[in-house]
């Protein structure tokens, strides 16, 4: 390769690996009512599912402020300062996307709400 095409390849290599960064993932979800803020700025599991009708509980054990936004639901903001938790009853089936409000680039998350039997 030469000189001149190297910077371009670079470019890609960093533009690739931000498209990949921490608030991308795509795992499958969790099935669970209980999402963890651990001490590194996540939401653990990132992406959950629920039944319709469930109530999700997520847990501050940060030693940071933190927030859920709900994106898909009116943006209500639900802040969790650190030791505290918050709730919200999932009443729409559907995929749900939610961040912190304060952290949005490194924290989101995803409830995946199914019809009830």
């Amino acid at each position: 390769m030469s000189a001149a095409g190297r910077p371009a390849l670079i470019c890609t290599v960093i533009a690739t690996a931000a498209a990949c960064g921490k608030g991308e993932r795509t795992a499958p979800p969790v099935a669970t009512d209980r999402v963890n803020l651990p001490k590194s700025y996540e939401f653990a599991p990132t992406a959950i599912t629920v039944r319709t009708g469930a109530t999700v509980t997520w847990v501050n054990a940060d030693v940071f402020t933190h927030a859920v936004r709900l994106t898909d639901d009116g943006g209500a903001v639900l802040v969790m300062k650190p030791g505290d938790s918050v709730h919200f009853t999932f009443s729409t089936p559907g995929l749900h996307h939610y961040d912190c409000s304060f952290h949005p680039h490194d924290m989101r998350g995803t409830v995946l709400v199914t019809a009830a039997p």
